[in-house]
């Protein structure tokens, strides 16, 4: 269904989102819709957009290389939220560039209206070693190319309320398929909870409905160029990860040198040896959010994560 311009209503408020059947992205959509806002859902496939509609959204097919679709609908809306991100790791420069593109066609519709557009981060790498706060800019020496930040932030130099809602390591919750499943899946197989070092490296966490209800909060109220912590956990430790996730499995929690960690770790490897705190401390104050969902460990004590899942004999 393509993008149109909505009929004139009075405090009615039309939000598009990508990403909009993800695990963050869903999420966002049921928030929007229970606080009375109406949305439309970029769906790639038959089922995303099965999905975005039961949610209660209007869908539109498409995917971030349309860049065409991308613009139309953020003209037509009120406000934009994009969570969408291709997490091809195999070749992830070519999904930055595409996660760029698609910013910068939905930030040059909005511009000069004023509108609002939140665009999901990360907060690992801004400055891993020490607890992060909003204040802080992405470390210049940092490689890792991802640009949505940099890519929103120039959008608010053009008269769009964007702001970047940086993520965490792990946002959690039942339907997690990121960094947690698989550290999960790796220690099943090889009958061991592997962490870098000692496992006094933490990651800060979040709860996806936490995370949903401030990109609601950030729509409607995030001045243009605000930097916004999804922050539940500030930093969890990764051994307290491995220990909880050997409990569960009946495998024991081993520590390794980084590098051979790394190896065994695969691609996640690189994000189970950071030290990647945060604070959320000045977003509680700014929206007054605070998070009401379990935390990381907590959440993975109730035992979804594990549900059919057993150590190999």
């Amino acid at each position: 269904m393509p993008c149109s311009a909505p009929a004139e209503r009075s405090n009615t408020i039309q939000v598009f989102v990508t990403g909009a059947s993800g695990f963050i992205g869903s999420a966002v959509v049921r928030e929007l819709i229970g606080a009375g806002h109406e949305v439309t859902g970029l769906a790639r496939s038959d089922a995303a957009a099965a999905a975005v509609s039961q949610a209660g959204a209007v869908v539109v097919r498409g995917e971030l290389a349309d860049t065409g679709t991308l613009r139309r609908c953020a003209d037509a809306a009120d406000g934009v939220v994009h969570t969408a991100f291709i997490h091809d790791f195999s070749n992830f420069e070519a999904s930055v560039q595409a996660d760029k593109r698609a910013i910068e066609a939905m930030s040059e519709a909005l511009a000069g209206s004023g509108r609002p557009l939140v665009v999901a981060g990360g907060l690992a790498l801004v400055a891993p070693g020490r607890v992060v706060t909003e204040n802080d800019v992405r470390d210049p020496a940092n490689t890792f190319p991802r640009v949505s930040e940099e890519t929103a932030m120039a959008a608010a130099e053009c008269g769009v309320r964007a702001s970047v809602m940086r993520l965490p390591p792990s946002v959690h919750g039942k339907g997690d398929h990121g960094f947690v499943p698989r550290l999960i899946a790796l220690a099943r197989d090889s009958g061991a909870a592997v962490y870098a070092g000692d496992g006094r490296n933490r990651w800060s966490a979040v709860h996806r409905l936490d995370a949903a209800r401030l990109f609601r909060l950030a729509l409607e109220a995030a001045p243009a160029g605000t930097k916004i912590h999804a922050v539940g956990d500030e930093g969890v430790p990764m051994r307290e990860i491995a220990e909880l996730i050997g409990r569960h499995l009946g495998v024991p929690a081993v520590g390794k040198p980084i590098d051979e960690a790394q190896r065994d770790l695969g691609w996640i490897g690189t994000f189970a040896a950071l030290d990647a705190p945060a604070s959320g401390e000045l977003t509680r104050q700014r929206f007054g959010w605070q998070p009401n969902q379990p935390g990381l460990l907590e959440d993975l004590g109730e035992g979804h994560y594990f549900a059919g899942l057993a150590a190999p004999a």
